[in-house]
């Protein structure tokens, strides 16, 4: 929503100044200039990508007219879901385990959180990671380092769209150049015609230029911000995950690993101790024990 509104303040700012200056909004109607600069935008990024990625943007751009999903409802869903897994763990052994990461549909913990599910990548992350505890014989310097270099790997994948749609976004500014520069070739084979036609013709040239800054500073730039601050959200969520397991790992108590976890949450989303807790004892789950 807020995707939106910003849209809409930044067209309302940039023609409510024009209007005001007493501006005429058709000149700035210019579809050919639009045609240019958009499709040799398209084109480069056509260019610089493979099909993944190119994926990936379109997804990362839908993303971002919504909101994000590591929200603080997620954050306290995977603590319980962690708290109820290592509670079982620490009664049963952590091979009892096994049985979960290895089908986590048919898993009586994994299927009360069905969103944790639908995100395969965390799922995996997970399952993988209680996986190889539970086999043994790996230390937990190790299982912290496996789960770091998956986070960094997963990251850097996030952050390949990311660095597409920011160079498409500093390719406009030249694009609209082009486009102006067209736009001046197309007006000196009308030198000697009306002047009112030599006007327009330099007008719409000038247009060029205008919406190319505009498509970068006002719009594609902004979304591309947007969509790096959701590849951090997703990469914080998994280092408070990471936190929590390698801690119930190293011996910590469940209640004690969640609250590593805890706060390492972003402050802005960090629910209180008392707020967590009281959530890990909703449902008739048993309070944390220290």
């Amino acid at each position: 929503m807020l995707v939106i509104i910003g849209i809409v303040v930044v067209m309302a700012g940039i023609l409510g100044g024009y209007l005001m200056e007493h501006g005429n909004i058709r000149v700035l109607i210019q579809p050919a200039e639009l045609v240019i600069i958009g499709g040799a935008a398209i084109g480069t990024v056509l260019i610089g990508n493979p099909m993944y990625i190119l994926k990936q943007i379109v997804g990362g751009l839908i993303g971002v007219f919504g909101s994000s999903k590591y929200g603080k409802p997620q954050y306290m869903e995977t603590m319980k879901m962690l708290y109820e897994l290592f509670s079982r763990a620490r009664k049963e052994g952590l091979m009892s385990l096994e049985t979960d990461s290895d089908n986590p549909e048919q898993s009586p913990i994994f299927s009360k959180y069905p969103k944790f599910l639908k995100d395969h990548h965390s799922l995996h992350f997970v399952c993988d990671t209680i996986r190889m505890a539970a086999g043994g014989g790996v230390e937990p310097f190790d299982v912290d380092q496996m789960m770091e270099l998956d986070m960094d790997v997963h990251h850097h994948g996030a952050a390949l769209p990311v660095s597409a749609l920011a160079t498409m976004a500093d390719s406009l500014p030249g694009l609209g150049i082009v486009a102006a520069v067209l736009g001046v070739v197309i007006t000196m084979g009308a030198l000697g015609g009306p002047p009112e036609e030599i006007g327009h013709k330099v007008a719409a040239a000038l247009v060029g230029t205008f919406l190319g800054i505009l498509l970068c500073y006002g719009f594609i730039g902004p979304i591309a911000a947007n969509m790096a601050k959701a590849t951090d959200d997703e990469h914080a969520f998994y280092h408070v995950v990471r936190i929590v397991i390698v801690s119930f790992i190293k011996g910590s108590p469940p209640s004690i690993a969640v609250e590593f976890g805890r706060r390492a949450i972003p402050s802005h989303l960090r629910p209180s101790f008392q707020e967590l807790e009281k959530h890990l004892k909703g449902g008739g789950d048993a309070a944390p024990a220290a």
